[in-house]
């Protein structure tokens, strides 16, 4: 890292998801053992599981408002005095596509709906919009990142938001992806993925505070558009470690894509085997909040280090896959000072990440 490179870090989190409407509500529910998902229902009678926000009062564009402004409150970011040059990078697969379905008419381009999102706060900075999937937040930061490490900016706020919609829910049953009960990341009796709603609002810095975003990388496999792909989870895993400047056995707690997939988990769990020469402890978020799609790398990223920072513990409470030779951490690693994450998503996309705990 040369002298003229700003490091970045996080300067402040919020969220709400299915375990609740802000941290403590949601650290409170985990503690408890999670909230079981509602089912969902798409024309023509089809239901599955979804870990759906708590909703608030009003219409879909009236919660998406109340939301945003409650996981931006979190982060303790005044938007009325930010700087007018702090970028706002929204994160989304399913973007505006709950709005459409409510007002039946197409609201406009990719970019309305961080508009929509940035008005809602009164944001007055530069908006973009990422959208890679269930990469998106992962890309966002990364985006993010570069901006704050070249000193083009000195703040900047990433939103993943995915919001409630029948298009999505439908399109993934309509694939045979989904589970009829529940997400068993790297489980003996694994069957699908269960969706799941979240807003997660990351404030990055070049001010030092505990946690660092060390490096990261995004790798696409054009070859495998809607599955994991071993090669991918290498590369982008390597590229990630080199540019944080740490080795694999550096790590002390992988947070894998781990969605309940069949056929993906056992991909993943393959190639992070070939990484390192004994895995170290790994922990799965899906099965309380879901797969959050475009929104996971944040509201993971956001609900995981609160878990470090409380002790509150995602511990699995089902049998692992044996063929796998995987484990998932039983609480929190004694030694934790640098943490691997990862995701994969549909067109090929497969993100990393790299944190380092620089003391709280």
């Amino acid at each position: 890292m040369s002298a003229t490179t700003a490091d970045v870090y996080l300067a402040g989190t919020g969220l709400a998801c299915a375990l609740g409407r802000g941290l403590p509500q949601s650290l409170a529910a985990l503690r408890q053992g999670g909230v079981p998902a509602r089912p969902a229902t798409v024309p023509g009678g089809f239901s599955w599981p979804v870990h759906a926000l708590p909703p608030p009062e009003g219409d879909w564009l009236g919660q998406l408002r109340r939301t945003v402004r409650e996981v931006v409150a979190q982060c303790g970011l005044p938007c009325d005095r930010v700087s007018p040059q702090m970028p706002l990078f929204v994160a989304s697969s399913s973007l505006d596509v709950g709005f459409e379905e409510q007002a039946g008419c197409f609201a406009g381009d990719v970019q309305v709906f961080a508009d929509l999102v940035a008005e809602a706060i009164g944001w007055r900075g530069p908006v973009f919009t990422v959208s890679t999937a269930c990469t998106s937040a992962v890309n966002a930061v990364l985006a993010a990142a570069d901006l704050i490490r070249g000193g083009a900016v000195q703040q900047a706020l990433v939103l993943g938001i995915e919001f409630s919609n029948r298009l999505t829910l439908a399109g993934f049953g309509g694939m045979q992806l989904l589970s009829p009960d529940r997400a068993l990341p790297f489980g003996a009796q694994r069957n699908g993925l269960v969706l799941g709603e979240a807003a997660a609002a990351m404030v990055l810095s070049n001010t030092p505070s505990r946690w660092r975003l060390a490096g990261g990388a995004n790798v696409v496999a054009g070859d495998t558009p809607t599955g994991a792909d071993a090669g991918a989870i290498a590369a982008v895993t390597r590229a990630a470690l080199r540019r944080a400047g740490v080795h694999a056995e550096d790590i002390d707690l992988i947070k894998p894509q781990a969605a309940g997939s069949p056929a993906n988990d056992a991909i993943e769990a393959m190639a992070l085997k070939t990484l390192f020469a004994s895995l170290p402890p790994m922990v799965a978020l899906k099965p309380l909040i879901g797969h959050t799609l475009g929104a996971a790398g944040a509201a993971e990223l956001v609900l995981l280090l609160a878990c470090i920072e409380t002790g509150a513990w995602p511990a699995a409470d089902y049998a692992l896959d044996p063929s796998l030779d995987v484990a998932l951490a039983a609480q929190t690693p004694a030694r934790l000072r640098h943490i691997l994450f990862n995701a994969i998503g549909f067109g090929g996309g497969h993100a990393a990440l790299v944190l380092e705990d620089c003391g709280s």
